[in-house]
Protein backbone atom coordinates (compact mmCIF):
# COMPACT_ATOMS: atom_id res chain seq x y z
CA UNK A 1 0.00 0.00 0.00
CA UNK A 2 1.35 3.39 -1.05
CA UNK A 3 2.04 5.90 1.61
CA UNK A 4 1.66 9.56 1.69
CA UNK A 5 1.29 10.98 4.97
CA UNK A 6 -0.86 13.53 6.82
CA UNK A 7 -0.71 16.71 8.17
CA UNK A 8 -0.90 19.93 10.03
CA UNK A 9 -4.77 19.96 11.16
CA UNK A 10 -4.11 20.60 15.29
CA UNK A 11 -5.42 23.97 15.06
CA UNK A 12 -8.95 23.21 12.86
CA UNK A 13 -12.06 23.75 14.64
CA UNK A 14 -14.21 21.25 15.09
CA UNK A 15 -17.79 22.43 14.45
CA UNK A 16 -18.19 24.03 10.84
CA UNK A 17 -18.78 21.76 7.65
CA UNK A 18 -18.40 22.44 4.05
CA UNK A 19 -19.33 21.64 1.30
CA UNK A 20 -16.98 18.96 -0.88
CA UNK A 21 -16.51 17.17 -4.02
CA UNK A 22 -16.08 13.37 -4.06
CA UNK A 23 -14.15 13.30 -8.18
CA UNK A 24 -13.42 10.36 -10.07
CA UNK A 25 -11.41 10.35 -13.01
CA UNK A 26 -12.11 7.45 -16.15
CA UNK A 27 -9.23 4.71 -16.50
CA UNK A 28 -8.77 5.99 -19.88
CA UNK A 29 -7.33 9.48 -18.83
CA UNK A 30 -5.31 7.74 -16.43
CA UNK A 31 -3.77 5.80 -19.11
CA UNK A 32 -3.52 9.22 -21.06
CA UNK A 33 -1.47 10.84 -18.30
CA UNK A 34 1.37 7.99 -18.94
CA UNK A 35 1.20 7.89 -23.10
CA UNK A 36 2.19 11.45 -22.71
CA UNK A 37 4.66 10.79 -20.04
CA UNK A 38 6.53 8.23 -21.97
CA UNK A 39 6.74 10.57 -25.06
CA UNK A 40 8.34 12.91 -23.11
CA UNK A 41 5.43 15.82 -22.98
CA UNK A 42 5.09 18.02 -20.05
CA UNK A 43 3.43 17.36 -17.15
CA UNK A 44 -0.30 17.88 -17.38
CA UNK A 45 -1.77 19.12 -14.18
CA UNK A 46 -5.43 17.75 -13.43
CA UNK A 47 -5.45 20.00 -9.67
CA UNK A 48 -2.71 22.82 -9.88
CA UNK A 49 -4.13 24.94 -7.07
CA UNK A 50 -4.76 22.58 -4.91
CA UNK A 51 -1.35 20.74 -5.48
CA UNK A 52 0.12 23.96 -4.48
CA UNK A 53 -2.04 24.39 -1.59
CA UNK A 54 -0.97 20.55 -0.07
CA UNK A 55 2.49 21.88 -0.87
CA UNK A 56 2.25 24.59 1.13
CA UNK A 57 0.51 23.09 4.01
CA UNK A 58 2.90 19.80 4.52
CA UNK A 59 6.14 22.03 4.31
CA UNK A 60 6.87 21.34 8.33
CA UNK A 61 6.09 17.25 7.30
CA UNK A 62 9.32 14.60 7.58
CA UNK A 63 8.13 12.50 5.05
CA UNK A 64 7.88 15.38 2.32
CA UNK A 65 11.17 17.61 3.32
CA UNK A 66 12.90 13.97 2.79
CA UNK A 67 11.35 13.22 -0.33
CA UNK A 68 11.97 16.95 -1.82
CA UNK A 69 15.54 16.95 -1.13
CA UNK A 70 15.81 13.72 -2.73
CA UNK A 71 15.05 15.39 -6.01
CA UNK A 72 18.30 15.41 -8.06
CA UNK A 73 17.08 17.64 -11.21
CA UNK A 74 15.21 20.75 -11.54
CA UNK A 75 12.62 22.56 -9.22
CA UNK A 76 12.43 20.23 -5.63
CA UNK A 77 9.26 22.62 -5.36
CA UNK A 78 7.77 22.00 -8.62
CA UNK A 79 8.83 18.27 -8.17
CA UNK A 80 6.71 17.65 -4.93
CA UNK A 81 3.81 20.24 -6.85
CA UNK A 82 3.14 17.21 -9.16
CA UNK A 83 3.39 14.85 -6.71
CA UNK A 84 0.63 16.26 -4.92
CA UNK A 85 -1.10 16.71 -8.11
CA UNK A 86 -0.48 12.92 -8.93
CA UNK A 87 -1.65 12.17 -5.63
CA UNK A 88 -5.18 13.49 -6.07
CA UNK A 89 -5.56 11.84 -9.37
CA UNK A 90 -4.23 8.83 -8.07
CA UNK A 91 -6.97 9.12 -5.62
CA UNK A 92 -10.01 9.94 -8.03
CA UNK A 93 -9.22 7.06 -9.47
CA UNK A 94 -8.40 4.08 -6.98
CA UNK A 95 -9.37 5.66 -3.66
CA UNK A 96 -11.38 9.04 -2.43
CA UNK A 97 -10.80 12.44 -3.04
CA UNK A 98 -12.42 14.95 -1.01
CA UNK A 99 -11.86 18.71 -1.89
CA UNK A 100 -12.74 21.98 -0.33
CA UNK A 101 -15.96 23.63 -1.92
CA UNK A 102 -13.74 26.26 -3.02
CA UNK A 103 -11.57 24.32 -5.35
CA UNK A 104 -8.55 25.70 -3.56
CA UNK A 105 -8.10 25.26 0.29
CA UNK A 106 -7.60 21.73 0.94
CA UNK A 107 -8.15 18.31 -0.45
CA UNK A 108 -8.11 14.36 1.44
CA UNK A 109 -6.78 11.75 -0.20
CA UNK A 110 -8.36 8.32 0.39
CA UNK A 111 -7.06 4.85 -0.26
CA UNK A 112 -9.46 2.19 0.10
CA UNK A 113 -8.16 -1.83 0.03
CA UNK A 114 -8.11 -3.06 -3.59
CA UNK A 115 -7.88 -6.08 -5.30
CA UNK A 116 -4.54 -7.68 -5.71
CA UNK A 117 -4.91 -6.74 -9.53
CA UNK A 118 -5.53 -3.22 -8.95
CA UNK A 119 -3.51 -2.86 -6.34
CA UNK A 120 -0.32 -3.98 -8.48
CA UNK A 121 -1.51 -1.64 -11.32
CA UNK A 122 -1.80 1.26 -8.62
CA UNK A 123 2.10 1.13 -7.23
CA UNK A 124 2.94 0.14 -10.57
CA UNK A 125 1.84 3.34 -11.89
CA UNK A 126 2.92 5.38 -9.00
CA UNK A 127 6.50 4.07 -9.76
CA UNK A 128 6.30 5.10 -13.19
CA UNK A 129 5.50 8.40 -12.00
CA UNK A 130 8.44 8.99 -9.17
CA UNK A 131 10.86 8.20 -11.82
CA UNK A 132 9.60 10.12 -14.83
CA UNK A 133 8.69 13.00 -12.93
CA UNK A 134 11.28 13.36 -10.05
CA UNK A 135 14.35 10.92 -10.60
CA UNK A 136 15.70 7.38 -9.65
CA UNK A 137 16.77 8.97 -6.58
CA UNK A 138 13.41 10.18 -5.18
CA UNK A 139 11.96 7.04 -5.97
CA UNK A 140 14.68 5.25 -4.42
CA UNK A 141 13.93 7.03 -1.10
CA UNK A 142 10.34 6.66 -1.68
CA UNK A 143 10.18 2.81 -1.80
CA UNK A 144 12.94 3.56 1.37
CA UNK A 145 10.07 5.37 3.55
CA UNK A 146 7.11 3.18 2.42
CA UNK A 147 8.98 -0.23 3.05
CA UNK A 148 9.89 1.17 6.53
CA UNK A 149 6.68 2.09 7.50
CA UNK A 150 4.38 -0.59 5.31
CA UNK A 151 6.48 -3.54 7.91
CA UNK A 152 5.62 -1.44 10.76
CA UNK A 153 2.56 -0.03 10.25
CA UNK A 154 0.55 -2.44 8.34
CA UNK A 155 0.86 -5.59 10.29
CA UNK A 156 -1.27 -3.64 12.94
CA UNK A 157 -4.20 -2.65 11.17
CA UNK A 158 -7.26 -4.44 9.38
CA UNK A 159 -6.70 -5.44 6.03
CA UNK A 160 -10.47 -3.96 5.29
CA UNK A 161 -9.25 -0.34 6.71
CA UNK A 162 -9.11 2.24 4.77
CA UNK A 163 -6.27 5.15 4.85
CA UNK A 164 -6.11 8.58 5.43
CA UNK A 165 -3.38 9.20 2.78
CA UNK A 166 -3.15 12.92 2.84
CA UNK A 167 -4.92 16.07 4.56
CA UNK A 168 -3.82 19.51 3.82
CA UNK A 169 -5.82 22.83 4.10
CA UNK A 170 -4.21 26.51 3.23
CA UNK A 171 -2.88 28.40 6.05
CA UNK A 172 -4.92 30.88 5.28
CA UNK A 173 -7.60 28.99 5.68
CA UNK A 174 -7.10 26.76 8.80
CA UNK A 175 -9.52 26.73 12.10
CA UNK A 176 -12.36 26.93 10.05
CA UNK A 177 -13.51 23.81 10.07
CA UNK A 178 -12.36 22.54 6.39
CA UNK A 179 -10.69 19.47 7.81
CA UNK A 180 -13.92 18.10 9.18
CA UNK A 181 -15.26 18.55 6.41
CA UNK A 182 -12.76 16.70 4.30
CA UNK A 183 -13.03 13.66 7.16
CA UNK A 184 -16.25 13.38 7.86
CA UNK A 185 -17.75 11.65 4.97
CA UNK A 186 -15.31 9.13 4.77
CA UNK A 187 -15.84 8.24 8.19
CA UNK A 188 -20.07 8.02 8.24
CA UNK A 189 -19.21 5.89 4.96
CA UNK A 190 -16.52 3.17 6.73
CA UNK A 191 -18.65 3.37 9.60
CA UNK A 192 -22.08 2.37 7.46
CA UNK A 193 -19.55 -0.59 6.47
CA UNK A 194 -18.18 -1.34 9.18
CA UNK A 195 -14.94 -0.89 8.55
CA UNK A 196 -11.95 0.88 10.20
CA UNK A 197 -9.70 3.60 9.22
CA UNK A 198 -5.76 4.14 10.08
CA UNK A 199 -3.79 7.38 9.22
CA UNK A 200 0.42 7.92 9.94
CA UNK A 201 1.22 11.18 10.86
CA UNK A 202 4.67 12.93 11.76
CA UNK A 203 2.93 16.16 13.48
CA UNK A 204 2.44 15.49 17.16
CA UNK A 205 0.45 18.24 17.37
CA UNK A 206 -2.08 16.94 15.04
CA UNK A 207 -2.76 14.31 17.59
CA UNK A 208 -5.77 15.58 18.84
CA UNK A 209 -7.57 16.83 15.83
CA UNK A 210 -7.44 13.14 15.43
CA UNK A 211 -8.34 12.03 18.30
CA UNK A 212 -11.59 14.31 18.53
CA UNK A 213 -12.66 12.44 15.35
CA UNK A 214 -12.40 9.10 17.05
CA UNK A 215 -8.34 7.70 16.38
CA UNK A 216 -6.66 6.38 19.04
CA UNK A 217 -2.47 6.38 18.71
CA UNK A 218 -1.48 2.74 17.99
CA UNK A 219 2.43 2.59 18.16
CA UNK A 220 4.89 5.78 17.92
CA UNK A 221 7.37 4.51 15.20
CA UNK A 222 10.27 5.58 14.01
CA UNK A 223 11.17 6.25 10.31
CA UNK A 224 15.01 5.80 9.61
CA UNK A 225 15.05 7.52 5.80
CA UNK A 226 13.51 10.35 7.43
CA UNK A 227 15.36 10.27 11.10
CA UNK A 228 12.20 10.91 12.18
CA UNK A 229 9.13 9.26 14.21
CA UNK A 230 5.76 9.20 13.30
CA UNK A 231 2.32 7.60 14.84
CA UNK A 232 0.08 5.41 13.27
CA UNK A 233 -3.60 5.89 14.82
CA UNK A 234 -5.84 3.49 14.19
CA UNK A 235 -10.05 4.68 13.99
CA UNK A 236 -12.59 1.25 14.80
CA UNK A 237 -15.69 1.74 13.03
CA UNK A 238 -18.20 3.80 15.37
CA UNK A 239 -21.99 3.08 15.79
CA UNK A 240 -24.31 5.85 14.18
Amino acid sequence: MARNLSKDTAALAIDQLVPYFLLGIQDSAFEDFFVREENGMDYEFSYRYLAETLYQALTEDAFYITLEKSVAEGSPREAMIRYMDYSMVEAAQYGKLLISSDRKSGAAIWSRPLTEEHEIKKNRRKREFLRLQMGNSSLECYDAMVSSMADTSLPQVDPQAWYLSIIGIHPRHQSKGLGIGLIEPVLQQTDRMQHPTFLETFTPRSIPFYERLGYEVADRIHEPTSRADYWLMVRPPQDS
